[in-house]
């Protein structure tokens, strides 16, 4: 009956996953000293009369380190999305080409710097709460397995530290990527 078991296994894997896959995304919309398109995947824009995100109503080219350039479709939201990115707590200031906007991303100063990692501490640490609280379901439910006689108690010790083994590698990826965000931050 184990192996009716071990597609839970994966379940609480691929969620564990999917945490460490939201970490990134998060990591992403912070602003490090060089430009990035993900840097404006979070905006959102008041175009047509509803909320998009930037990437619907333009495209976003990095042409230089240093510069981002948002290419909009549509001449007539122009100023929104400029409104959208200035009012956007990334620091930016767009100029206005036409239908063309170029972002210069100015030099972060050490005391920002410390500033973003410490956010991308929180980040990391609410996304090791998530995975902590993955395992804690996980091993619930195996619990309720085995109380139901789904699984044996041999079974479950030996599930239980194959959670664990998952665990704990979702918490190396989420340090890997914390590590690597914080060295990306503090580069000048």
């Amino acid at each position: 009956m184990a192996t009716a078991e071990k597609p839970v296994l994966t379940r609480y894997k691929d969620r564990m996953d999917k945490a460490v896959l939201s970490l990134k995304e998060d990591f992403a919309g912070l602003r490090t000293g060089r430009a990035s398109s993900g840097l404006l995947d979070q905006i959102m824009v008041n175009a047509y009369g509803s909320m998009v995100q930037l990437n619907t109503v333009a495209s976003i080219s990095v042409p230089e380190p240093r510069q981002i350039n948002v290419n909009i479709w549509d001449k007539g939201v122009v100023s929104a999305v400029e409104k959208a990115i200035r009012n956007s707590d990334l620091g930016l200031n767009p100029v206005v080409e036409g239908n063309n906007l170029r972002i210069p991303i100015p030099p972060l100063t050490e005391e920002r710097r410390k500033d973003l990692v410490k956010i991308a501490g929180k980040y990391a640490e609410a996304q090791k709460v998530a995975v902590r609280n993955i395992r804690r379901d996980a091993n619930d439910d195996l619990k309720k397995a085995e109380k139901a006689s789904v699984i044996s108690e041999d079974e479950l010790k030996k599930m239980e530290t194959e959670v664990q083994k998952i665990t704990d590698g979702a918490i190396k990826q989420v340090d890997e990527a914390l590590k690597t965000k914080e060295q990306e931050i503090m580069q000048v």
